[in-house]
């Protein structure tokens, strides 16, 4: 708590910047795969939620309804951004050390 001290108040909140700031680029370093349609497209993300790389199971090349491709490749998008919000979401949670913090606590 705050005891009155300004400057220890400055202090903790230079530390708290200076650790948020290491977390995220701790987090950004961070790499998660995803994958969809039983396997058959498989994503790599990092922290800053972009994408790495993709894999594609060749028999959804072949296939003759290529609509399918575009909704497994959306999927494994979208399941990989999910994945980056949450891996984000659990990692303010542990800095903010268990305060309620609209917007960081579920």
């Amino acid at each position: 708590m705050f005891n009155g001290n300004i400057g220890d108040l400055i202090r903790k909140a230079q530390e708290m910047g200076e650790n948020l700031k290491a977390r995220q680029e701790e987090l950004a370093r961070k790499e998660f795969d995803v994958s969809v349609g039983g396997d058959m497209v498989k994503m790599r993300f990092n922290g800053k939620g972009e994408a790495l790389s993709i894999t594609i199971d060749p028999e959804v090349l072949n296939a003759d309804d290529p609509r399918m491709l575009e909704d497994l490749v959306l999927s494994a998008v979208n399941e990989g951004i999910r994945e980056g919000q949450k891996l984000m979401q659990e990692e303010m949670s542990k800095m903010a050390g268990g305060l309620k913090i609209p917007g960081l606590t579920t």
